[in-house]
C-alpha cells in the first residue's frame, strides 16, 4: 500500500513538472511577450484583416505575434515530422517488399483476371 502511494506521488509529481516545462514555459513566455512583435511585416504586403490576424491577439498591428509565431512552428515541426515518419515507412516497406520476393497487395491481374490462381467469375 506504501508502495502504491508513493508511485502515485512520484508520477504526479513528474507529470506536473513535465506540463510546466513544456506547456507551462510556452505560456508564460507568450503572455510576458504578448505585446512585443516577433517581427514586422513591411506595409502593404498584406491585406487589412490579414494583418489584424497576424498580430491577434495583442500585438502592434503590422507585425506577428509570438502566438501567431508558435503556431506556424509548431505547424511546421508537425508537417516535417509527418514527411519524416512517411519517408521512413516507405523506406521501410521497400526494404521488407525486397526481401520476400514477391509482390502481393494487387488483388487483381493483368486484364481482370483475378490474382492468386483465381478464374473469371461470371455473373
Amino acid at each position: 500500500n506504501s508502495l502504491k502511494t508513493q508511485r502515485q506521488t512520484f508520477t504526479r509529481i513528474t507529470t506536473t513538472l513535465r506540463y510546466l516545462g513544456t506547456n507551462g514555459l510556452r505560456l508564460l513566455l507568450q503572455f510576458y511577450f504578448a505585446k512585443t512583435p516577433m517581427f514586422w511585416i513591411p506595409k502593404g504586403w498584406v491585406l487589412n484583416y490579414a494583418a489584424f490576424l497576424l498580430a491577434f491577439p495583442r500585438a502592434p498591428r503590422g507585425s506577428v505575434s509570438v502566438q501567431v509565431w508558435g503556431i506556424a512552428c509548431a505547424t511546421v515541426v508537425q508537417i516535417v515530422f509527418a514527411a519524416g515518419a512517411a519517408g521512413w515507412v516507405l523506406l521501410r516497406r521497400e526494404e521488407v517488399m525486397g526481401k520476400q520476393g514477391t509482390r502481393e497487395g494487387m488483388a487483381m491481374g493483368v486484364g481482370g483476371e483475378g490474382g492468386k490462381g483465381e478464374g473469371k467469375k461470371e455473373l
